[in-house]
């Protein structure tokens, strides 16, 4: 019990040894008056009057003991402000009354009330228990008597605890922190805050135990972690970063709201440069909850490869069960042995006739196997020979043959077959659409160098500064690995490098199936179906595994100024897919890599430029509209006239010479209806694109230009299946069943697509009221979802444009009808 007395003594015994101490003249400050926590002190001071507190208590063994101070001060003269000096055992914190924010404009915010929690002690268990003195100064330079009022008290709720949800309220001249520590089994937690109000804007901070705590809005930036708040907020933070296995969880009201995408506090009103007390308090709600454990992250990775892996196991099953199909047919002596890819050489091929309905210049082509002559100019010429139908002899008369092999007179037919476009000679035209694969890695590789170079910079900058504003985050689910701060965002674009390669090889075995059939020279291989050429397949691949690439280094830390990155090669996958879908009937006038990658990069070039000045600038839609209608006109012309319309300066002279003498002069029937038809249509679906943009002005000019690819790419895709069942043609099953699947696959990825779980469109604060948690293992979000159906739906829509003809691999290309 003597014992028990002399501890309770010992405060008081101290504070007599300072008081005394004081009198001796060793405190210089003036004599400290002894202060009572609980209890409001009023008093005055001036240039010759100081007022001094001291408050002591015991600290415990493993108990943190934090104090809050409370003052205010009836005076408004900014001259003479009423300083307050608080003096601990490991530090020094001051401030003064009125307190002065400062905001945009020149704009000041003057608080007389202001409150402080001290920077706590914690003894060392080895230490016991230990008595603390705090002194409170309280001083002004004023001539005159200034008035205050003081409150110290100890705080009972500062240490948070886990899975407990613990509310208080803050104001910019009233900050809070609480102190959190590591419970021995949690690596890792994640920091949720809310709020009822949006505004006023507020800053959540992690920082370490470091005294003095930055809590006030001109300093919290300046240690820590940190990220802008309106309704909710979200940082996770692990153990191995904070040596002391504890941190502050720091809580600031911001003057002004226009971090958080606010304006001018509403109660301002004109010119006003100087606020007095304005009252700015928000109702906050912080809980902290353990973050996933190491094996959620093994799970998600075998969970991500394995789930693209099975497509691997998938693929080796069909080809199999097809190789098993081939060599019971080539066994009942119907099909050749080597068969496999597609590519059926049948021992009784069929035989050709005139096509009915042919018009003037119809080519009689058929088979010398039939009694006829082939037209194919792959035969009868020397290996390696170049036969351009743009070259012709010269003759001193027209002859009918000359007159047929002009590709003008061949292009003008009504009805046009596939042998009437694809007369030039196969290894030319072939290496003219390889050059689509190399430039397209020499592309990507130019491309991903310094976009990685600059998102590993974002990263670097994020994890020093502290800012967790820089990058848009879906941050209730951002699970870090290593310097990455959402390692789940980076995982999960696996799926298009995965697939991508997965593509690349059946395409190479395609390629080398066929290539084996065109060295055993057989001829139907050469004149049946549709002309095998592999150079934009390989690209559609590269470009599937470099949207991957470039996805995942967007999405080490997206923002507004990188999000071309993760659009480039959309725009490029959905050109080469309508490239193909237009190659597969008019091989040899489609386009050549080197005008299509031009195109591509001006698109690229558009788009960033609609990123800086498609806000809110007029003219860029203006001219962006009348760039877009004239293009599609443009192109509408080359397609229907075969690329005979030659463009330059003066097409749109002759194609309005050409409407009015066939639209208004004489109103023909159209000469080519089906092209026409589908050219109307997607005109009208690019026109109202233009018509949107120029009404509404989209703010993701980005995912604007890339709905205007999808658009066009999906209505030429419906027409030419269309048009391929009005001709009679077959689906067989695995084209079928791509179709299927890719349109399922497709609906349910724009379904998670359009779950907006943050948008650099709007503030970081904004962008973070629209985070959501996991949905898939506690480790992937909706937008991770996006990413593996995204890249199985672009794998099965590459399947499509792989096998969709082939049904015709057994009919003569002078029976296939080209629209």
């Amino acid at each position: 019990m003597a014992g028990a007395a002399a501890q309770r003594r010992a405060p008081g015994a101290l504070l007599c040894a300072l008081l005394c101490a004081a009198a001796a003249g060793v405190q210089p400050a003036g004599t400290p008056e002894t202060g009572a926590f609980g209890r409001v002190y009023r008093g005055a001071v001036s240039i010759s009057a100081e007022r001094v507190y001291a408050f002591a208590y015991r600290s415990q063994p493993g108990q943190v003991d934090a104090v809050r101070v409370y003052v205010n001060s009836s005076s408004e003269n900014l001259q003479y402000p009423v300083l307050f000096v608080v003096r601990q055992q490991k530090g020094v914190l001051s401030w003064q009354v009125p307190l002065i924010f400062r905001g945009l404009y020149q704009r000041t915010y003057n608080y007389q009330e202001v409150s402080r929690t001290l920077c706590p002690s914690e003894p060392t268990p080895e230490a016991g228990p230990s008595d603390q003195i705090i002194f409170v100064d309280v001083a002004s330079m004023a001539p005159f008597n200034i008035a205050y009022e003081l409150l110290v008290t100890r705080l009972e709720n500062f240490q948070l605890e886990t899975n407990k949800a613990f509310n208080f309220t803050a104001s910019p001249s009233q900050p809070q922190y609480f102190l959190y520590k590591f419970p021995q089994d949690v690596d890792s937690v994640i920091i949720k805050v809310v709020s009822d109000a949006a505004y006023p804007c507020s800053v959540v901070s992690v920082q370490d135990i470091v005294c003095p705590v930055y809590d006030l809005d001109h300093n919290v930036e300046f240690n820590g972690v940190y990220q802008s708040m309106t309704k909710q907020a979200a940082i996770t933070v692990q153990r191995k970063d904070f040596p002391g296995e504890q941190f502050f969880v720091v809580f600031v009201i911001k003057p002004e709201d226009y971090a958080c995408g606010g304006t001018v506090p509403s109660s301002i009103h004109g010119n006003v440069n100087r606020t007095w007390n304005l009252q700015r308090t928000k109702n906050l709600q912080v809980m902290i909850e353990p973050s996933i454990k190491k094996s959620v992250y093994v799970q998600a990775m075998f969970f991500s490869f394995l789930s693209f892996l099975s497509f691997y196991l998938g693929s080796v099953v069909v080809a199999f069960v097809h190789y098993i199909r081939v060599r019971r047919k080539a066994s009942a002596g119907r099909l050749s042995p080597d068969d496999g890819s597609g590519i059926m050489t049948s021992s009784h091929p069929i035989t050709a006739s005139t096509p009915e309905g042919s018009s003037y210049g119809a080519i009689d082509e058929s088979s010398s196997i039939g009694g006829r002559q082939l037209s194919s100019p792959e035969r009868g010429l020397p290996p390696g020979s170049d036969t351009d139908s743009s070259v012709e002899e010269d003759s001193d008369f027209d002859t009918m043959p000359e007159i047929e092999s002009d590709k003008n007179v061949i292009r003008t037919k009504v009805f046009l077959y596939l042998s009437d476009l694809s007369r030039k000679d196969r290894r030319i035209v072939s290496k003219k659409y390889k050059i689509y694969f190399w430039n397209i890695i020499t592309i990507a590789v130019f491309y991903a160098l310094p976009v990685i170079q600059l998102v590993i910079t974002y990263q670097t900058v994020v994890n020093v500064t502290g800012n967790q504003d820089i990058c848009y985050y879906n941050f209730l689910c951002a699970h870090p690995l290593g310097v990455l701060s959402a390692f789940n965002n980076v995982l999960s674009n696996v799926g298009h490098l995965l697939l991508g390669f997965l593509f690349l090889l059946i395409v190479l075995r395609r390629n080398i199936l066929h290539r084996r059939a065109m060295e055993r020279k057989d001829v139907y291989t050469l004149d049946y179906g549709i002309p095998k050429h592999f150079g934009l397949f390989y690209a559609m691949g590269i470009a599937l595994m470099m949207e991957g690439v470039l996805s995942a280094c967007y999405h080490v830390c997206p923002n507004y100024s990188n999000f071309q990155f993760d659009t480039s090669f959309m725009y490029m996958i959905a050109g080469l897919c309508m490239l193909k879908l237009y190659q597969t009937r008019h091989p040899d006038i489609n386009a050549s890599a080197y005008s299509a990658y031009a195109s591509f990069a001006v698109v690229i070039c558009l788009a960033v430029l609609g990123v800086v000045f498609g806000k809110n600038d007029m003219w860029f839609w203006v001219i962006f509209s009348m760039i877009h209608v004239l293009a599609s006109l443009a192109l509408s012309t080359q397609i229907y006239y075969m690329g005979r319309f030659k463009i330059d300066l003066g097409i749109f002279r002759r194609a309005a010479m050409v409407l009015y003498t066939d639209c208004i002069q004489q109103c023909s029937r159209p000469l080519y209806m089906d092209r026409m038809v589908l050219l109307i249509v997607g005109n009208l679906v690019n026109w109202s694109f233009a018509i949107f943009g120029l009404v509404y002005r989209p703010r993701d000019f980005a995912s604007y230009i890339l709905g205007i690819f999808i658009c066009n790419l999906l209505l030429y895709l419906a027409f030419y299946i269309i048009m391929k069942l009005r001709s009679a043609e077959k689906l067989l099953p695995i084209p079928l069943f791509c179709i299927m699947a890719t349109a399922v696959v497709w609906a349910a990825a724009l379904y998670f697509f359009f779950q907006n779980l943050s948008s650099w469109e709007e503030t970081p604060a904004e962008s973070r009221e629209k985070n959501r948690p996991c949905i898939l293992l506690g480790f992937f979000d909706d937008h991770d979802v996006w990413h593996f159906l995204s890249a199985a739906a672009l794998f099965f829509s590459f399947l499509v444009l792989l096998t969709l003809d082939d049904d015709l691999d057994m009919v003569r290309r002078d029976k296939i009808p080209v629209f």
